[in-house]
């Protein structure tokens, strides 16, 4: 039979075993979280630029001639696809 200093002793030494794993898994989630926010602020600055290449593109359909509109607007399809798409990924990847 264990005498009660044995036991708290024991106890103890459970309870810093436990704060040391608890202060890891507090270590990791920080990170995961300064992960995410680099993530993110990777995603938004892609997405900004996509959509100011998309502006840049209406802002030549605009001064086209009659001729070249249809040129220009296979690239603004193209780029109007891979902006949604990258705004897409990103709200299901950040929600």
């Amino acid at each position: 039979m264990e005498n009660r200093e044995a036991y708290k002793k024991k106890i103890e030494a459970k309870l810093d075993e436990w704060k040391a794993e608890a202060d890891k898994l507090k270590a990791k989630a920080k990170q995961k979280q300064i992960d995410a926010e680099t993530d993110y602020k990777h995603e938004i600055e892609a997405i900004r630029k996509k959509r100011e290449e998309l502006k840049a593109k209406l802002k030549k359909l605009e001064e086209a001639g009659e001729g070249a509109w249809e040129d220009l607007k296979q690239g603004i399809e193209k780029s109007s696809g891979e902006l949604k798409k990258s705004l897409d990924s990103a709200i299901k990847k950040f929600s």
